[in-house]
Protein backbone atom coordinates (compact mmCIF):
# COMPACT_ATOMS: atom_id res chain seq x y z
CA UNK A 1 0.00 0.00 0.00
CA UNK A 2 0.82 3.22 -0.79
CA UNK A 3 1.43 6.30 2.41
CA UNK A 4 -1.98 7.82 1.18
CA UNK A 5 -3.44 4.62 1.55
CA UNK A 6 -1.94 4.07 5.15
CA UNK A 7 -3.40 7.69 5.69
CA UNK A 8 -6.79 6.87 4.29
CA UNK A 9 -6.66 3.59 6.81
CA UNK A 10 -6.09 5.93 9.70
CA UNK A 11 -8.86 8.22 8.72
CA UNK A 12 -11.22 5.39 8.49
CA UNK A 13 -10.17 3.94 11.98
CA UNK A 14 -10.51 7.56 13.68
CA UNK A 15 -13.83 7.80 11.97
CA UNK A 16 -12.65 11.50 10.06
CA UNK A 17 -13.79 12.32 6.71
CA UNK A 18 -10.07 13.67 5.18
CA UNK A 19 -11.01 17.40 5.24
CA UNK A 20 -7.59 18.80 6.38
CA UNK A 21 -4.13 18.44 5.37
CA UNK A 22 -2.19 15.99 7.09
CA UNK A 23 1.65 14.55 6.91
CA UNK A 24 3.20 11.53 7.59
CA UNK A 25 7.12 11.53 9.28
CA UNK A 26 9.49 9.18 9.68
CA UNK A 27 12.82 10.77 11.10
CA UNK A 28 13.35 13.55 9.09
CA UNK A 29 11.85 12.31 5.96
CA UNK A 30 8.25 13.98 5.46
CA UNK A 31 6.05 12.31 3.10
CA UNK A 32 2.26 13.68 2.34
CA UNK A 33 0.98 16.39 -0.53
CA UNK A 34 3.54 18.60 -1.12
CA UNK A 35 2.72 22.06 -1.08
CA UNK A 36 5.19 24.40 -3.07
CA UNK A 37 7.57 26.38 -0.73
CA UNK A 38 6.47 24.70 2.54
CA UNK A 39 9.75 23.17 2.95
CA UNK A 40 10.77 26.27 5.00
CA UNK A 41 14.38 25.16 4.10
CA UNK A 42 14.02 21.08 5.81
CA UNK A 43 13.25 18.12 3.97
CA UNK A 44 10.49 18.21 0.90
CA UNK A 45 7.36 16.89 1.68
CA UNK A 46 7.82 13.70 -0.66
CA UNK A 47 4.24 12.53 -2.73
CA UNK A 48 2.63 9.79 -0.13
CA UNK A 49 0.75 8.36 -3.43
CA UNK A 50 4.51 7.34 -4.97
CA UNK A 51 6.02 5.65 -1.89
CA UNK A 52 5.16 2.48 -0.71
CA UNK A 53 4.72 1.61 2.94
CA UNK A 54 7.07 -1.32 1.98
CA UNK A 55 10.17 0.90 0.66
CA UNK A 56 10.09 2.62 4.23
CA UNK A 57 9.90 -0.62 6.35
CA UNK A 58 12.75 -1.12 8.96
CA UNK A 59 13.27 -4.90 10.02
CA UNK A 60 11.15 -5.62 13.46
CA UNK A 61 9.66 -2.08 14.13
CA UNK A 62 9.20 0.95 11.87
CA UNK A 63 7.76 4.13 13.91
CA UNK A 64 5.99 6.99 11.63
CA UNK A 65 4.48 10.30 13.06
CA UNK A 66 1.06 11.27 11.30
CA UNK A 67 0.39 14.64 11.96
CA UNK A 68 -3.35 15.44 10.84
CA UNK A 69 -5.87 18.98 10.45
CA UNK A 70 -2.46 20.87 11.31
CA UNK A 71 -4.72 23.62 13.06
CA UNK A 72 -6.70 20.90 15.77
CA UNK A 73 -3.24 19.37 15.31
CA UNK A 74 -3.70 15.56 15.94
CA UNK A 75 -0.48 13.77 16.33
CA UNK A 76 -0.47 9.87 15.96
CA UNK A 77 2.77 7.59 16.34
CA UNK A 78 2.42 4.74 14.14
CA UNK A 79 4.63 1.78 14.97
CA UNK A 80 4.54 -1.24 12.97
CA UNK A 81 6.05 -4.67 14.20
CA UNK A 82 5.95 -8.54 13.47
CA UNK A 83 5.26 -7.54 9.61
CA UNK A 84 4.92 -10.53 7.59
CA UNK A 85 3.07 -11.48 4.52
CA UNK A 86 -0.37 -11.74 4.15
CA UNK A 87 -3.00 -13.94 2.90
CA UNK A 88 -2.89 -13.54 -0.82
CA UNK A 89 -6.67 -14.38 -0.60
CA UNK A 90 -7.33 -12.43 2.40
CA UNK A 91 -8.52 -8.53 2.32
CA UNK A 92 -6.41 -5.76 3.32
CA UNK A 93 -6.70 -3.45 5.41
CA UNK A 94 -9.51 -5.71 7.65
CA UNK A 95 -11.02 -4.53 11.02
CA UNK A 96 -9.71 -6.96 13.40
CA UNK A 97 -10.33 -5.22 16.68
CA UNK A 98 -10.30 -1.84 18.99
CA UNK A 99 -12.31 0.59 22.34
CA UNK A 100 -13.60 3.56 22.12
CA UNK A 101 -14.42 6.27 20.08
CA UNK A 102 -12.01 8.53 18.38
CA UNK A 103 -12.42 12.36 18.91
CA UNK A 104 -14.78 13.66 16.31
CA UNK A 105 -13.39 15.89 13.14
CA UNK A 106 -12.95 19.44 14.03
CA UNK A 107 -13.49 19.39 18.07
CA UNK A 108 -10.67 21.52 18.81
CA UNK A 109 -7.97 19.26 18.76
CA UNK A 110 -6.70 17.40 22.40
CA UNK A 111 -7.66 20.38 24.42
CA UNK A 112 -11.32 21.07 22.61
CA UNK A 113 -12.23 17.53 22.49
CA UNK A 114 -11.56 17.28 26.83
CA UNK A 115 -13.20 20.26 27.12
CA UNK A 116 -16.62 19.16 25.05
CA UNK A 117 -16.16 16.19 27.35
CA UNK A 118 -16.28 18.05 30.53
CA UNK A 119 -19.29 20.25 28.91
CA UNK A 120 -21.35 16.60 28.09
CA UNK A 121 -20.73 15.55 31.52
CA UNK A 122 -22.54 18.95 32.49
CA UNK A 123 -26.04 19.30 31.99
CA UNK A 124 -26.32 22.90 33.42
CA UNK A 125 -23.42 23.95 31.36
CA UNK A 126 -24.29 26.98 29.75
CA UNK A 127 -23.12 25.13 26.30
CA UNK A 128 -24.42 22.21 26.95
CA UNK A 129 -27.11 21.74 24.42
CA UNK A 130 -25.17 22.98 21.74
CA UNK A 131 -21.99 20.84 22.42
CA UNK A 132 -24.57 18.22 22.80
CA UNK A 133 -26.19 19.10 19.29
CA UNK A 134 -22.90 19.23 17.61
CA UNK A 135 -21.65 15.91 19.06
CA UNK A 136 -24.59 14.19 18.41
CA UNK A 137 -25.22 11.49 20.59
CA UNK A 138 -21.01 10.46 20.91
CA UNK A 139 -20.20 8.29 23.63
CA UNK A 140 -16.45 7.87 23.95
CA UNK A 141 -16.71 4.70 25.13
CA UNK A 142 -18.60 3.09 22.03
CA UNK A 143 -16.93 1.76 18.84
CA UNK A 144 -18.90 1.59 15.88
CA UNK A 145 -17.12 -1.99 14.72
CA UNK A 146 -19.77 -2.18 11.88
CA UNK A 147 -18.54 1.38 10.39
CA UNK A 148 -14.99 0.77 10.67
CA UNK A 149 -15.44 -2.74 9.05
CA UNK A 150 -17.44 -0.68 6.00
CA UNK A 151 -14.70 1.72 5.59
CA UNK A 152 -11.96 -0.45 5.59
CA UNK A 153 -13.56 -2.93 3.42
CA UNK A 154 -14.05 -0.05 0.85
CA UNK A 155 -10.30 0.98 1.22
CA UNK A 156 -9.82 -3.00 0.36
CA UNK A 157 -12.05 -3.82 -2.57
CA UNK A 158 -10.23 -0.04 -3.74
CA UNK A 159 -6.82 -1.80 -3.61
CA UNK A 160 -7.93 -5.14 -4.84
CA UNK A 161 -9.09 -3.42 -7.68
CA UNK A 162 -6.19 -1.79 -8.86
CA UNK A 163 -4.07 -4.68 -8.13
CA UNK A 164 -6.50 -6.63 -10.71
CA UNK A 165 -5.93 -3.81 -13.33
CA UNK A 166 -2.33 -4.07 -12.83
CA UNK A 167 -1.92 -7.70 -13.18
CA UNK A 168 -4.26 -7.51 -16.18
CA UNK A 169 -1.33 -4.40 -17.62
CA UNK A 170 1.80 -7.05 -16.52
CA UNK A 171 0.12 -9.98 -18.28
CA UNK A 172 -1.02 -7.91 -21.87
Amino acid sequence: MTLTVLHDVVQAAMGWCDQHLWELRQGKQRYGQPISGDDWGGSPTLKADKVRLREILKPRKTALDYTYDFGDSWEHWLTLTDVRPGDPDGEYPRYIAGERAAPPEDCGGIPGFYGALEVLDDPKHPDHADINDWFDGFDPDAIDEQVLKIALSRIARRRNSAKAIFARKARS
